[in-house]
């Protein structure tokens, strides 16, 4: 079973580093976030396609997802979480996806659906 960082090295000749501030919950004045942090090792895709949003009911909504990030496991970012791209563009987490290796050679990572 290959880890991320292996997959990085072997793959990736020029692995991305994005910032992200996770979102903490709503406050008085918007939204709240966590303090910045890197993240560093991840596969930017400025490719778009639909993806379905977890809304408040059961219905969800589908929006169109501009980037897609792969980062290493662990990586926090929950819905709503601001991410700053190496381009300096800063968006939003419309979905969230651990994934897990599933015995194939592309190892276990968080997969991160941006606005």
């Amino acid at each position: 079973m290959t880890t991320w960082a292996e997959f990085i090295d072997a793959e990736i000749p020029q692995p991305a580093t994005i910032t992200v501030e996770a979102f903490a919950g709503a406050g008085a004045h918007g939204p709240v976030y966590s303090a910045a942090v890197q993240v560093t090792d991840c596969v930017v895709d400025d490719t778009s396609r639909l993806v379905r949003v977890q809304t408040q009911d059961a219905a969800g909504s589908e929006k169109v997802s501009k980037t897609t990030v792969l980062c290493p496991p662990g990586t926090s970012a929950p819905a709503g979480s601001r991410v700053t791209l190496p381009s300096g563009r800063v968006t939003r987490v419309l979905v969230v996806a651990e994934l897990d290796d599933h015995g194939l050679d592309l190892p276990s990572h968080v997969e991160l659906s941006l606005e």
